[in-house]
């Protein structure tokens, strides 16, 4: 009984401390005073959990504040450098690092692109990106607290990365690689759910709780967010809405299917019209977005009609999803975000002609503004995350 007695005490405390701290990174620079007005604790619980915090880097105090009366109170930040988290978009074609303080401020970033590399290679430039990233990680309290990497395919609870099409890779355990490689916390997640989260805590998502998030690049995965938290079904695998069919005697796709959504609406789509209607002549997807970008933003009319077409297809898809889901927010992420100039328009038309009139209503459909950068700070994120909620007596690299 004691022994039960005691470990009940534990989680209790461990729950009223990351409390306070959230409290704390919520609303500082803030009073110990108005923090226990906000949790509900009374001043003694959180003076003691304030001094370990204090005591662990991961809050500071500074001058005294404005005084209600009695003696100007301390006022506590929450220590946004405390440690850093290291977040990475794997494309398909690119890999994006970026390194960030535990706010998903972005410190160091560094971009990899490639060409039809194998699992091996990938994994070398996923290093070198990597140690780059460390390498430039400022000297705190905590140093690296995690690697996030979103992946362009079905992810299993556990990490694993199950299938990957557009990589063509199965069952390939990036997180024990990585694990130890760098002796680290790993979370690996899908690439589209990481999006989903980081336009959630930085981006357009920040005032709606029921989201799609579109990431639309040489594929089309799509993050749910459903009733303020990231939905992933049974065992994990939701959101391969790329590969739901939208011509029943389509193209085949690498996923095996027929018809698949992205072969009709992404950037893959973009660059096999333009290379079959001769607008460009290569097919290299390393550069060939980026001239088709270009290409329309000097009018060319034939380039524009392509990124159209892109725009009304992916609203055949995304009127789907709407009739399914009936969200308050679609957001359009990834590189195609950056064609909004283009796309929106053919994209709305087919959304305010198909989709039904009750499911419009209240619905927003936005492009993402951090554009490329939504799942590298998303997985940074929930490295973050993990590391303040999990961490009651955290180990300092000093």
């Amino acid at each position: 009984m004691k022994s039960s007695q005691t470990w009940n005490q534990h989680v209790v405390k461990k729950e009223n401390k990351s409390l306070v701290l959230e409290k704390i990174m919520r609303a500082s620079p803030i009073s110990r005073t108005n923090v226990a007005r906000l949790t509900g604790l009374n001043k003694g619980t959180v003076s003691s959990l304030v001094s370990e915090l204090l005591d662990e880097q991961l809050i500071n105090e500074s001058g005294p504040g404005k005084s209600s009366g009695g003696r100007r109170p301390l006022i506590l930040n929450f220590n946004k450098t405390a440690g850093f988290s290291v977040g990475i978009d794997l494309g398909v074609n690119y890999i994006l690092g970026i390194l960030t303080d535990l706010e998903g401020n972005n410190i160091e970033e560094k971009v990899v692109y490639f060409s039809d590399l194998s699992y091996e290679e990938i994994r070398k430039e996923l290093f070198f990106t990597i140690d780059h990233l460390i390498k430039h990680s400022p000297k705190s309290a905590y140093g690296i607290v995690g690697i996030g990497i979103g992946a362009p395919g079905t992810v299993s609870k556990d990490g694993e990365i199950l299938l990957a099409p557009n990589l063509d890779w199965k069952n390939i355990n990036l997180k024990a690689v990585l694990q130890e490689r760098y002796n680290l916390p790993v979370i690996i997640e899908n690439e589209a759910n990481a999006g989903a989260h980081g336009e959630k805590c930085f981006g357009v998502g920040k005032d709606f709780d029921n989201i799609i998030y579109v990431s639309v690049g040489m594929g089309i995965g799509v993050g749910l967010i459903l009733n303020g938290h990231i939905y992933k079904g049974n065992n994990g695998f939701s959101g391969e809405l790329g590969h739901m069919t939208i011509e029943v005697n389509g193209i085949k796709c690498r996923c095996g299917n027929d018809g698949c959504w992205e072969l009709y609406a992404s950037e893959q789509a973009l660059l096999k019209s333009a290379f079959q209607q001769g607008i460009t002549n290569s097919s290299n997807p390393q550069t060939s977005y980026e001239s088709l970008y270009k290409l329309a933003e000097n009018g060319d009319k034939e380039t524009i009609k392509l990124f159209e077409q892109i725009g009304d297809y992916l609203g055949v898809g995304i009127n789907n999803i709407i009739n399914t889901f009936n969200p308050q927010q679609v957001i359009i992420g990834n590189r195609m975000a950056s064609a909004k100039k283009w796309i929106q328009e053919p994209l709305n038309k087919r959304i305010h002609n198909q989709t039904l009139w009750f499911q419009k209503r209240d619905l927003q459909i936005n492009f993402s503004e951090l554009s490329t950068h939504s799942a590298a700070l998303g997985v940074a994120a929930y490295v973050s995350e993990a590391f303040l909620k999990n961490d009651t007596q955290p180990k300092r690299t000093t």
